[in-house]
């Protein structure tokens, strides 16, 4: 048997494809030049130092040249050197003369007979190839071949499950995602294993090629829903995706609002819970939060400890948190209101103590609050940054001495560093982290309405903040449901939390799409573009009548 004879009648048939005009040569392929090839991976990774080149030789009496390639520091070495380099230093000549012959060639007896590797595929697309090297597999090149074996052999360091750094919980599991995203998917399917799983790859990012893993459940999940989310995920257009926060203001209905649209979590346990609710989850590569969408108003002040502990304890909490978050954007704005403009509404008593502790203070209430409340901003972001050792207790000593000091030398009043502090505390009992930072933006422009307009001001507000989160869609979900439009089945787990045996296992109804528009935009590098609207079809089938002239546009 003349193997070289086979090699050359594969050669000279794809010479013949490409010269008859079959062949699509609009996309880089690799050569049959194992050299050639081999210096071409090497200049275009730069001579990167960590590129590891194995060059080995396959069979005894005329043995074939071949090379695996891969990056150090991204691979498991163990199975690279055992199921790879191993294998190809195994075969044997009387193992090509039993298993080669004229309709079996060599790549395809590398790949189907002697690799002990559990995943490998042909590749032969150029660009395939290198981002196969970038991303942690090993590549197989074979002399006179113009494909490559492309291996599956991701390893190298990575940081272990471990408790969550933010979402504690006092009962409920303790593990929390890290940043893979194969760790991250099995951490889901390990708790939900059910058939109707989906898991979809895409790679984003023109430089990074970043790995991300849209997730949901089929019959759970709305189908326009996925879609929508599929296409916005696909119209993305930028040059690297470096966390999930990328990809959240990449895709969120509207760009200038206080208020989260797409929910994260660190949690397996609440990425589960979400999906068996009928939301998608969305996993990055390189950040331990996964987003979760739709998100609305409620769900952010849902812990994943609620389902842990019995009902009626978890009522208390959440509405210990509402009244939280209720306090942290109108604390600092009524004490203003009262001092300031309303002081009939103070007893007697309480305010000859507000005005004697006034008397030597320089400052209006509304400059005491936008004093104390940047200093406290201050502290808490430093509070971030510093050492952890030292963090915390330069930040309450911090804290103290600063609001004594203020105090002692009359520049504010006691009360108000006791409305700030309550404040502060108020932002902390929120469980989700950017839901807290939105009630710290608020806060501020209500402070300003109570310093020019009292209690007239603080009303106004209200109302315009209200009208602005009912405007709000996630994804096409109204962002107040289940309280506007009202359903009475989302009431049982929204501001309370009635006993499991009265919620129903059939998905919520705040994950349900309105018949309507939801916005969305395609993000190219450096700036920002508004781009043809995703409509969102109606359900009988009818579209927006612009969408055809935008999307030619």
């Amino acid at each position: 048997m003349n193997i070289n004879g086979i090699n050359r009648r594969n050669k000279s048939a794809k010479e013949q494809q490409g010269a008859s005009g079959h062949e699509d040569t609009r996309i880089p392929r690799l050569t049959d030049d194992l050299d050639q090839t081999l210096d071409q991976i090497d200049n275009e990774l730069g001579h990167s130092p960590d590129l590891k080149i194995r060059q080995v030789k396959i069979g005894g009496e005329s043995p074939f040249q071949a090379a695996a390639i891969h990056l150090n520091g991204l691979v498991n070495k163990e199975t690279v050197d055992e199921f790879v380099i191993g294998s190809l230093l195994g075969i044997t000549d009387e193992m090509l003369k039993e298993n080669i012959s004229a309709t079996n060639d060599l790549k395809e007896f590398v790949l189907n007979r002697a690799l002990e590797i559990g995943q490998a595929q042909l590749q032969e697309e150029w660009n395939e190839v290198l981002l196969a090297i970038l991303s942690g597999k090993t590549v197989i090149l074979i002399e006179g071949y113009d494909s490559a074996i492309v291996c599956e052999t991701e390893g190298g360091e990575a940081r272990s499950v471990s408790e969550p750094s933010t979402q504690l919980v006092v009962r409920g599991p303790k593990d929390s995602f890290v940043e893979s995203v194969a760790t991250n998917i099995s951490l889901i399917r390990r708790r939900i294993k059910s058939s109707k799983l989906r898991l979809e790859h895409l790679k984003i990012g023109k430089v990074t090629h970043t790995d991300v893993a849209l997730m949901y459940i089929k019959d759970n999940a709305d189908e326009k829903l996925v879609e929508e989310v599929r296409n916005r995920l696909q119209q993305i257009n930028v040059d690297a995706i470096m966390e999930s926060g990328y990809i959240e203001e990449l895709i969120q209905d509207k760009t200038f609002t206080p208020f989260p649209t797409i929910n994260n979590s660190e949690r397996p346990d609440v990425a589960a819970t979400n999906l068996l609710e009928g939301r998608v989850v969305i996993i990055i590569d390189g950040t331990p939060f996964v987003l979760i969408l739709p998100a609305v108003f409620t769900l952010f002040f849902q812990s994943a400890s609620d389902y842990a502990q019995r009902f009626d304890i978890t009522i208390l909490m959440r509405l210990v948190r509402y009244i939280s978050f209720i306090v942290l954007i109108l604390g600092p704005s009524v004490y203003i209101a009262l001092t300031t403009y309303h002081y009939e509404m103070i007893p007697t008593t309480l305010l000859i103590n507000l005005l004697s502790q006034r008397e030597n203070v320089p400052f209006p209430a509304f400059v005491e609050a936008l004093l104390m409340e940047g200093a406290f901003e201050i502290i808490r972001e430093a509070g971030v940054r510093m050492p952890r050792a030292v963090g915390q207790t330069v930040s309450v000593v911090g804290a103290l001495i600063l609001g004594q000091a203020v105090v002692e030398a009359g520049i504010i009043t006691p009360v108000m560093v006791i409305v700030v502090a309550l404040t502060g505390i108020a932002s902390f009992a929120i469980p989700a982290y950017n839901m807290a930072i939105s009630g710290r933006i608020i806060r501020f422009g209500f402070l300003v309405l109570a310093g020019m307009f009292g209690f007239y001001g603080i009303t106004l507000g209200l109302i315009v903040l209200l009208a602005h989160m009912n405007s709000l869609r996630s994804f096409g979900v109204p962002y107040l449901s289940p309280i506007v439009p009202i359903s009475s089945h989302g009431q049982k787990d929204a501001f309370l939390r009635l006993p499991l045996w009265a919620l129903r296992t059939e998905r919520v109804s705040t994950t349900k799409r309105q018949e309507g528009i939801s916005e969305g935009k395609k993000i190219s590098t450096g700036h920002e573009q508004n781009v043809s609207p995703k409509i969102l079809e109606k359900s009988t089938g009818a579209e927006h009548p612009k969408k055809g002239a935008q999307d030619e546009e």
